[in-house]
């Protein structure tokens, strides 16, 4: 007896986990297409809304720049009009002295918070001499207290620039009589200009935040009801089985998931019919296939020693093979009747067609054949499956009809329609089995007695190749008894008229 190896304890669970641990959980899960969807859309919004911020601080400040412009231009003008039309008060006489040009005009200024106004008083190359006044409403502002940036702007050579983010103009003033050289300086700040363009950017982010957050939502839910199409077509195609096809998928709407919807269910229509076909296929072939083999097993199962005996068995099993073998062979005739190439039209002479099914049909058996009309006329159809056909028929009015009697065939144009028939003097068929006898394996009970001996395969047959050619088979009672069966085929689809 083999012992089973020994283990520690504590070690077994770990193992039984580790064995039965699924592989799945190794592999990455799969992003959902609603994931997909709204990650995409977070994506675009937010580059949107960034950009949308961006440019409006970019809009923002380019304004404060304007309006820096602006004020700059306007004060110097204003100086620059004073100092060639200004007047001393005190004499009524243009200004003598730069200083004095300078306190008078900025006595009456008024500047913004932001603003400095400044008089300079000075010699090139040295600190100033003299700051006049800095009109500024803060009195001591940062330019007026920095004399490094005083001397920077009072020797630059150009009349407007900026040192250290503070924009600034500047008008020299003309110097009369050697006097010193003279300056006005209006400088502005920026800063809190520039703030509030930063603050309105902080507030756009935040508003744009939440407008993420709401699109999230509401685009989580948009992204669920237009996929439930999706989520409900991969649930039924998990759900399908070959025993159970009937799962549909609700359609709402005209937009493209609803034509998914259509499409797939159009597709379970088709998976259907074939299935409900092959089934159909391997319960008649079993059905009708049971019965020959059983004869065919019983008789070589008593057959004896004797030769007589033998031949008879012999008789009787090859006569069984032989119906198994048409059984089998209209089986898969039917079962080629779903794909598309089953017919296959062309341009065919009506008369010449049946003319070649009577002369053909005139072999079937001891009977008074008769043409009695045709078609003289061209159609688009399948010539081969239409003989088929008509043979079908004739055979199958031969096998319910006597010797001697009459079976006439004709072709005629109606209504639009193409008609080919085979009519017969036979029992007829009665009205219930009107329906049934173009069923597999079913006739009719009318003629359940008479000469033939089929497997009911014959009328399918010809029931198929009708459809084939998007037309029908119909039944009618022919004048002095029996049955005429028409085999009806749609001229708009597969016949015009000749030229």
């Amino acid at each position: 007896m083999t012992t089973p190896p020994r283990t520690t304890p504590g070690t077994t669970a770990t193992t039984a986990r580790a064995t039965t641990t699924p592989t799945t959980d190794r592999l990455p899960r799969r992003l959902t297409a609603r994931v997909r969807i709204l990650l995409w859309l977070l994506l675009v919004m937010s580059v949107a809304l960034g950009a949308v911020a961006a440019t409006t601080r970019s809009i923002l400040l380019r304004d404060v720049d304007h309006r820096v412009d602006r004020l700059l231009a306007q004060e110097t003008g204003e100086f620059a009009n004073f100092q060639r039309r200004g007047k001393d008060p005190d004499t009524g006489r243009p200004f003598a002295e730069p200083a004095r040009l300078l306190r008078v005009f900025l006595e009456r200024q008024y500047a913004d918070p932001d603003e400095e106004l400044i008089g300079l008083v000075g010699a090139p190359g040295t600190d100033p001499a003299q700051i006049v006044q800095n009109r500024q409403l803060r009195v001591d502002g940062p330019l007026f207290r920095d004399a490094a940036a005083l001397r920077r702007i009072f020797d630059a050579p150009h009349a407007a620039g900026s040192d250290d983010g503070v924009r600034w103009a500047k008008v020299t003033v003309a110097r009369r009589d050697g006097g010193p050289e003279a300056a006005f300086v209006v400088a502005f700040h920026p800063e809190r200009e520039r703030e509030r363009a930063d603050d309105v950017f902080r507030v756009l982010l935040v508003i744009s935040a939440v407008a993420l957050l709401m699109t999230t939502g509401i685009g989580w839910v948009v992204a669920g009801r237009i996929l439930l199409p999706v989520r409900l077509v991969r649930t039924a195609a998990a759900e399908l089985t070959e025993q159970d096809l009937t799962r549909r998928i609700p359609v709402h709407g005209r937009d493209d998931v609803a034509a998914l919807a259509e499409t797939f269910n159009a597709m379970l229509d088709r998976l259907e019919r074939a299935f409900a076909a092959q089934r159909t296929f391997v319960d008649d072939a079993g059905h009708e296939l049971r019965t020959p083999i059983t004869i065919v097993r019983g008789h070589l199962e008593l057959m004896g020693d004797d030769p007589a005996e033998r031949e008879e068995t012999v008789r009787l099993v090859t006569d069984e093979l032989d119906r198994m073998s048409r059984i089998v062979e209209d089986l898969l005739l039917l079962a080629k009747a779903e794909r598309p190439d089953f017919i296959r039209p062309e341009e065919v002479q009506l008369a010449e067609l049946t003319a070649d099914v009577f002369v053909k049909t005139r072999a079937l058996g001891d009977r008074r054949w008769e043409l009695a009309e045709v078609a003289d006329r061209r159609a688009r159809l399948d010539g081969q499956r239409i003989t088929q056909a008509m043979v079908q028929l004739a055979q199958n009015a031969v096998q319910h009809t006597v010797p001697g009697a009459s079976i006439r065939i004709g072709s005629r144009t109606a209504g639009g329609r193409v008609e080919l028939w085979v009519a017969d003097s036979g029992p007829g068929v009665r009205p219930e089995d009107a329906e049934v006898i173009f069923e597999r394996f079913r006739r009719g009970a009318a003629r359940r007695g008479s000469l033939g001996s089929g497997a009911g395969l014959g009328l399918s047959i010809v029931k198929a190749i009708a459809e084939g050619h998007h037309g029908h088979v119909r039944l009618e009672d022919t004048e002095g008894g029996g049955a005429t069966f028409v085999l009806v085929v749609e001229e708009e689809r597969t016949s015009w008229n000749a030229s």
